[in-house]
């Protein structure tokens, strides 16, 4: 038999079946009901009070780079919800899984101008992976998992669970939700081998390869095959400032930080290599510049998981 129980006890729930254990987050009428909860499952989920919601956001983001679990932030609605966008933003760049709870006006006042009610779906929807409104209890389970889900897969990223404070008192009957699939949504994509075969014949075939290496190498636990790659090859690499712990710094083939803020070393390579190969970064401005100038005397092969980084 299913429990009957309300939406923030299911989101407490949910949040354990996801296996997260700390939470940072700041308190407000509009998301006291899961609060309360909170303080129920105590023991589980740990809670770290902060003292600004746009340090709860970036707590997260340096739990979850530290960790490799997905950060958790809890919030009100109105300036709670809006103090998280910088956090979120700066996520959504570097490609940081993290969830945003947020609380909201009830159901029944949304579009009333009612107090501290914003378009929180609105205002993240370009910032975010996912951005979703709870308007029932029963959506909690379905949303908590796949918010995580969508979080973590493919380029991990924020997203927003914007709370209606109606569904977080109202019961429903409760069973924990798994999402390992979401139609039209293709995390990872399908790796084009004759692609592959012609940066095979580039790199075997270059004079003066050079490897740039980005947070994508860390983000998919591939330090060990960069590695590899590079020690067989004999190819130097310099590294994003991001991209910085997926080679040893005394490596011998590791050139050090790229870009305006970089070592000199990596920055005139680039501009004398034959075949530039990008691994999970993006060609930031920082560190590429003047895009119409940089490295012109070479040919281009990016790996990144995100096609429209391609």
């Amino acid at each position: 038999m299913k429990d009957i129980i309300t939406g923030a006890e299911a989101l407490m729930r949910s949040l354990e079946h996801q296996g997260v254990k700390t939470i940072f987050g700041y308190p407000g009428g509009s998301i006291m009901p899961v609060f309360d909860a909170l303080y129920d499952h105590r023991k589980t989920l740990n809670h770290i009070l902060v003292r600004h919601e746009q340090g709860a956001t970036h707590a997260a983001q340096g739990f979850a780079r530290v960790s490799g679990e997905v950060g958790v932030c809890l919030v009100t609605s109105g300036p709670g919800a809006t103090n998280t966008i910088t956090g979120i933003a700066d996520a959504m760049i570097d490609s940081t899984p993290l969830v945003v709870i947020a609380g909201q006006v009830g159901t029944g006042f949304l579009g009333t101008d009612a107090f501290q009610e914003v378009d929180l779906v609105g205002i993240t929807q370009p910032i975010t992976k996912w951005s979703y409104q709870i308007r029932s209890a029963e959506d909690v389970p379905w949303a908590v998992a796949r918010a995580f889900y969508v979080a973590k897969s493919g380029r991990p990223g924020p997203v927003v669970l914007d709370f209606a404070k109606n569904a977080q008192v109202e019961k429903s009957e409760y069973a924990p939700a798994k999402l390992d699939y979401i139609r039209s949504y293709q995390p990872v994509p399908e790796m084009d081998e004759e692609a592959v075969s012609q940066a095979a014949e580039l790199i075997n075939s270059a004079e003066r390869p050079l490897v740039l290496v980005g947070q994508g190498v860390e983000l998919g636990d591939a330090q060990q095959e960069l590695r590899a790659f590079i020690e067989k090859a004999g190819i130097p690499a310099g590294c994003t400032l991001l991209g910085l712990s997926a080679l040893p710094t005394a490596h011998p083939l590791n050139k050090g930080m790229l870009g305006m803020h970089g070592n000199l070393g990596p920055n005139i390579n680039t501009n004398k290599c034959d075949v530039l190969i990008a691994v999970g970064m993006r060609f930031d401005d920082r560190v590429t510049g003047k895009l119409d100038t940089y490295a012109k005397q070479a040919k281009i092969i990016h790996f990144d998981i995100d096609p429209a980084e391609i």
